[in-house]
């Protein structure tokens, strides 16, 4: 069987799991049938346990099933958390299969642009994998172009761009985009050590985007949301100490614990009238200053 038919029974095991939360394989298998997901034929017992062990390799999403009423579901969903690779892998491959049997509609499907610099992504996955320092050709914008080798940390995507988490040769850590900025990446035969128990997730923990600066105290930040916003906030929470406060007819308050770095503040300023950040006052004046500058250029 074609490798991609084999990745497009996996997906439709999972996302109808997480449709039904828990099934009985002979409901999985009614579906299955259904859905002409392998051309009519049942989803054979050994075929399932096949794919569930293919699926826990792949994803290390574990398929556990009750024993007291023989129904399958997803016993660690916490694995496809909004962030985690195993969550964008599902969701690239959904997508693919899906518009790999859509080719008819190409005229009325449009898509973002690729993120820039995935030229790079190979030789720098190969060098975090093997523990390589990297020898990076980067030039920012309006500056000159410059040489420099690098512990490679964490890959992190945002807003449609890579972004490589690094420490220099001083001992810093560093944020280089791969998108028009960085001219090369060659992996060098130096090796450094990652640090003993570190975390991508938790250093980027009080941060939204990829903007970090500990100069930046954590704060408190409570916005109040008008007319539709709320529900996009609901849908797509900014960040994940997002909690909702209070609503009424005509606003929700919602409550960050985050570093408002411009990164998240500029995320608040994408929503126009829609967002007043009402505490703490100095996020609320730095707001104000912002939109004011924006006012000038008008």
């Amino acid at each position: 069987m074609k490798p991609a038919k084999i990745f497009q029974q996996y997906i439709w095991i999972l996302n109808t799991l997480r449709q039904y939360k828990r099934m009985k394989l002979e409901d999985i298998s009614k579906l299955w049938e259904n859905n002409d997901v392998i051309g009519g034929s049942p989803l054979t017992r050994i075929s399932f346990y096949r794919h569930r062990d293919a699926i826990l390799n792949m994803f290390g999403i574990i398929i556990d099933c009750d024993k007291n009423t023989y129904e399958y579901f997803i016993a660690n969903p916490e694995v496809l958390a909004d962030g985690t690779i195993e969550r964008w892998m599902l969701s690239t491959l959904t997508v693919g299969n899906v518009l790999s049997d859509s080719v008819s509609l190409r005229d009325r499907i449009i898509l973002e642009n690729a993120p820039a610099g995935e030229e790079f992504l190979e030789t720098i996955i190969n060098a975090m994998k093997t523990n390589h320092r990297l020898r990076l050709g980067y030039k920012k914008f309006d500056t000159e172009g410059y040489v420099k080798t690098v512990c490679p940390y964490t890959l992190k995507r945002f807003q449609q761009r890579w972004y490589l988490l690094a420490r220099n040769d001083q001992e810093q850590m560093r944020i280089y985009a791969l998108d028009d900025r960085m001219t090369s990446v060659e992996q060098s035969e130096d090796t450094f050590e990652m640090p003993e128990g570190f975390s991508s997730q938790a250093y980027f923990a009080e941060y939204f985007g990829v903007l970090t600066d500990e100069k930046i105290p954590m704060a408190h930040v409570v916005i109040r949301a008008h007319n539709w916003t709320p529900n996009y906030l609901r849908t797509m929470p900014l960040h994940h100490s997002q909690r909702e406060l209070a609503s009424t007819e005509h606003y929700t308050d919602f409550a960050f614990d985050i570093r408002p770095t411009p990164d998240f503040l500029g995320q608040l300023l994408k929503h126009g009238d829609g967002i007043e950040v009402l505490e703490p006052a100095d996020v609320r004046q730095e707001m104000r200053e912002m939109i004011e500058k924006i006012l000038k250029r008008y």
